[in-house]
């Protein structure tokens, strides 16, 4: 494949002067919530979310009957639908250990943990069940949801300083798992039939911790995840959602995500701070044929002044990716120790893709790319997919990534630079870097894109070797390369 290199380089001295200051981890996060939301500013059309309001009726479990160390689901739901019934109020969990089986919020309740209440879910299936309607990796199913699920509701909210701790890996609903199945085998069957509730020989799908369905108006405010056994803080068709102030700890469990904002609109995520066994903050919106049936974006998302620790990646787009991931603008935040920083990833089968993404005064500080975009995957999920040639016809299933922006970030430590590797039939397009100051062991490698714009940079690296395939206008203005020992 003939390689195609256009890019200038600026031998003068070069400073990179940031339109505003660029925060450090002492400046973001969980613990510098301030009470109230700041205006949203993005470069593109945002309304304007507030928080949702309660009736001032509260209910305080052990007030009626619940006791600590046992199982009090029955009590907790009934307040929960009692209060939803006349109109809405706050359901208090107070300090100390409560164990519980799944929860559905419904319209108009807020589940407040105080400080130092622990809330411990069950690991049986039995407290999980029935089954209800869901989403898992991007194909509809019914399984057992989420430890906090709602399905239809407005005006809800989980807040408060106190703590989710799921249960131990070796439960019952842990065990009978569904696993090493690629879940697109699901799809020839109809969604009513794709029941998993652990019956019969039946497995289960892990439930999310918390995973809002077709909810408006949704806050998660201040709480912290631990323990969890698959992705943390979903909204699944959601509009109208604050997230802030929240606390991940999930590392070193596997397919634990942080947030993943998966086919919801008019998203505030804020001063967050996510420690995960996978990725940190995540776009998604369905996967293959099925993400296509359902064709809903994620769209309008702000994330800023968060912070991501261990992880796969800080913020991942895909890759599941079938109803469009676009107008999400990540700005003011820091990524310290995240395997992957800014990831792009889908595959040949996932369909849709990413527009009109934006990131302002990041920084990252990681073993592994800065910026990366990963759309062959792997033939273990993908098959023959994943070779990059030949070039495909271009069907419903082909994914595409276009009109990315990112300016003012501070890279102190990567292992590679850029990343990025695209599908040789939909290139990915019309991507712009400047105002960088980068610190990394490599340089560049580049395959299939078409308009890629890198400006008003200073790399220092140690391998200054650029490979480049498949590419077209590519162009570096006012770059200054160091190479350093």
């Amino acid at each position: 494949m003939k390689k195609i290199f256009v890019f200038a380089f600026l031998i003068s001295s070069l400073l990179t002067a940031f339109s505003q200051e660029v925060p450090t981890s002492s400046q973001v996060g969980a613990l510098k919530l301030p009470d109230t939301i700041a205006q949203v500013v993005a470069p593109f059309e945002m309304p304007k979310l507030v928080k949702p309001e309660f009736p001032d009726r509260t209910i305080n479990i052990e007030s009626v009957g619940a006791k600590q160390n046992k199982l009090c689901t029955n009590i907790i739901q009934k307040e929960i639908n009692r209060l939803s019934s006349k109109g809405g109020g706050t359901v208090v969990v107070p300090a100390g250990q409560w164990l519980t089986g799944r929860l559905i919020l419904k319209s108009n309740v807020n589940l407040h943990l105080e400080k130092d209440a622990e809330l411990h879910f069950s690991g049986d299936i039995k407290d999980c069940l029935p089954v209800v309607f869901t989403r898992n990796e991007g194909i509809e199913l019914y399984s057992l949801g989420a430890f906090i699920y709602a399905n239809g509701a407005t005006n809800i909210a989980l807040t408060g300083q106190g703590k989710l701790v799921g249960p131990s890996r070796d439960c019952e609903i842990f065990k009978k798992q569904m696993e090493g199945v690629v879940i697109e085998k699901y799809i020839s069957t109809p969604v009513e039939k794709r029941i998993f509730d652990g019956k019969d020989g039946k497995l289960v799908f892990l439930p999310m911790f918390f995973a809002p369905m077709n909810c408006k108006n949704v806050l998660v405010e201040g709480v912290t995840f631990e323990k969890t056994l698959f992705w943390n803080v979903v909204p699944q068709y959601c509009e109208n959602v604050i997230i802030r102030g929240i606390t991940v700890n999930s590392v070193g469990i596997f397919r634990s995500d942080g947030i993943d904002i998966d086919s919801s609109k008019n998203i505030l995520i804020e001063y967050c701070t996510l420690d995960c066994g996978d990725d940190c903050f995540t776009l998604k919106s369905g996967r293959c044929e099925d993400g296509l049936r359902v064709n809903k974006p994620s769209e309008n998302i702000i994330i800023r002044y968060c912070l991501a620790k261990r992880g796969g990646g800080s913020v991942t787009c895909g890759s599941e990716t079938a109803g469009m991931i676009r107008n999400m603008y990540v700005h003011d935040c820091v990524f310290d120790g995240t395997k992957n920083g800014i990831l792009f990833k889908t595959r040949r089968n996932r369909g849709g893709g990413g527009e009109n993404l934006y990131y302002e005064r990041i920084r990252l500080n990681i073993p592994g790319p800065a910026i990366k975009w990963d759309m062959l995957g792997s033939r273990e999920y993908v098959g023959e997919l994943a070779d990059r040639l030949p070039v495909r016809s271009i069907t419903p299933l082909t994914p595409s990534y276009k009109n990315i922006f990112m300016k003012d970030i501070i890279i102190e430590n990567c292992d590679k630079f850029i990343r990025a590797i695209g599908i040789p039939e939909t290139k990915i397009s019309n991507v712009v870097i400047e105002n960088c100051n980068v610190s990394s062991k490599a340089l560049v490698e580049i395959s299939d894109v078409d308009g890629f714009i890198v400006k008003n940079t200073q790399i220092k690296t140690k391998n200054s070797a650029m490979n480049i395939a498949g590419a077209n206008n590519i162009i570096w203005d006012n770059v200054k390369i160091t190479t350093k020992d």
